[in-house]
C-alpha cells in the first residue's frame, strides 16, 4: 500500500478554454451533466451539499440533484433534518459535483429557497412507494435506540396506507439553490488546472478565470 501522501494522479483528459465554456453557465452545466450521463457514470446527479448553522459551523453530505434550470438547482429532503434546520436559519449553501472519469468538478454557491408545494407534490408522486413510505417513517437526523424503531414505524405505515395512496408528508419537500457563483474545474497536467467561474452581477453572468 502506498503512503497516503504519495497518492496522486496527473490529469490529462482535456482542458477548458473560454471559447469552450461560452457565456451561459447553465448551458455548460447541461453539457457536462449530459456527458456524464451519456457515459454511464454511476449516479451523475450525486452532489455534496454543504450548509452551516447560525454560528457558522459547517456540515456536508451527499444528496441527489432532481432538476435544474435558469432558476437554480433542485433537491428534496426532510425539512426537520439537520440540513433542513440549518437552511431554515441560514439560507445559503454550496454544492459540489465530482466526475472522476472526466477529471471534472463543479462548485455552486447561492441562496436557498423552498420549492412550491405543487413542485414538491409533483416530484413526490413519482417516487417509488417504498421511498414515499420512507419519507414518513424516518425522523431524519434524530437519535433512535436501534433499527427496530424504524422497522416498526415502517410496518405501521404499511397498514396506514394499505390502499396505496401515500401523500407527501408535511415535513418533506424540495429546495432550490439559486446560484450566485458557478465554478467549472477541469483537471490539467502538472496541476495547472482550468478553473472558470461564472459570477452573477445583477442579471448578468461575469466569467472569470481563477488561478489553480
Amino acid at each position: 500500500m502506498k503512503p497516503i501522501a504519495d497518492l496522486r494522479k496527473d490529469y490529462t483528459h482535456g482542458g477548458l478554454s473560454e471559447a469552450e465554456a461560452g457565456d451561459d453557465p447553465f448551458a455548460l452545466f447541461r453539457s457536462w451533466f449530459d456527458a456524464a450521463q451519456t457515459a454511464g457514470l454511476p449516479e451523475p446527479n450525486a452532489m455534496t451539499l454543504a450548509t452551516a448553522d447560525v454560528a457558522g459551523k459547517p456540515a456536508a453530505r451527499i444528496v441527489l440533484l432532481k432538476g435544474f434550470d435558469e432558476r437554480g438547482f433542485v433537491f428534496f429532503s426532510n425539512y426537520d433534518s439537520r440540513k433542513g434546520r440549518e437552511m431554515e436559519t441560514n439560507p445559503f449553501a454550496a454544492l459540489v459535483f465530482l466526475w472522476h472519469e472526466f477529471e471534472r468538478s463543479i462548485r455552486i454557491e447561492g441562496g436557498i429557497q423552498k420549492t412550491t408545494d405543487e413542485e414538491s407534490d409533483a416530484y413526490f408522486s413519482t417516487r417509488p412507494a417504498g421511498s414515499r413510505l420512507g419519507a414518513w417513517a424516518s425522523r431524519q437526523s434524530e437519535v433512535i435506540p436501534d433499527r427496530s424503531v424504524l422497522e416498526a414505524e415502517h410496518a405501521a405505515l404499511l397498514g396506514r396506507f394499505a390502499d396505496g395512496e401515500i401523500p407527501r408528508p408535511p415535513h418533506w419537500g424540495g429546495y432550490r439553490l439559486v446560484p450566485n457563483s458557478i465554478e467549472f474545474w477541469q483537471g490539467r497536467s502538472s496541476r495547472l488546472h482550468d478553473r472558470l467561474r461564472f459570477r452573477s452581477e445583477g442579471s448578468q453572468w461575469i466569467r472569470e478565470r481563477l488561478a489553480p
